[in-house]
């Protein structure tokens, strides 16, 4: 597979959704991008804020613009402040060095997209993205 199609994506979405319902997670919203930080789909649950939509944005964009998890992104991040502050002005805003975004990758290793939540925590979003990408049956990383 050499693509992120809709429905790959929405696939995704829903495992991650039904994830968060299972585990009685607070409200999330859901998005997956594609290679170019794009939107392909999105979910705000009923409940969730107005600002997940960005939120979840800004981790998947921010990692797959770095070929990383936002996780990754955090920790660096508190090594170089200054640079990430300049990241999110390069990304316009969208780039978002925190916990809750996995890569999608394919059986040989290559990015697709990226998949982020907010709504949990860190550690409650990124859970739920990795069980979205698995569902799909392919690869967070």
């Amino acid at each position: 597979m050499s693509e992120l199609t809709l429905n790959i994506a929405q696939t995704i979405v829903n495992a991650a959704i039904a994830e968060a319902r299972q585990r009685q997670f607070k409200p999330m919203g859901i998005i997956v991008v594609d290679d170019s930080g794009n939107p392909v789909a999105f979910a705000r649950e009923d409940g969730a804020s107005m600002l997940r939509f960005n939120i979840a944005r800004g981790k998947a964009f921010g990692a797959v613009g770095m070929g990383v998890s936002s996780r990754a992104l955090f920790e660096r991040a508190k090594e170089n402040p200054n640079f990430f502050v300049s990241l999110a002005s390069a990304g316009e805003g969208k780039f978002l060095p925190q916990t809750g975004a996995v890569l999608i990758k394919n059986a040989q290793g290559h990015i697709l997209g990226a998949a982020g939540a907010s709504g949990g925590t860190g550690d409650e979003d990124e859970l739920i993205c990795m069980a979205g990408v698995r569902a799909a049956g392919l690869e967070p990383g």
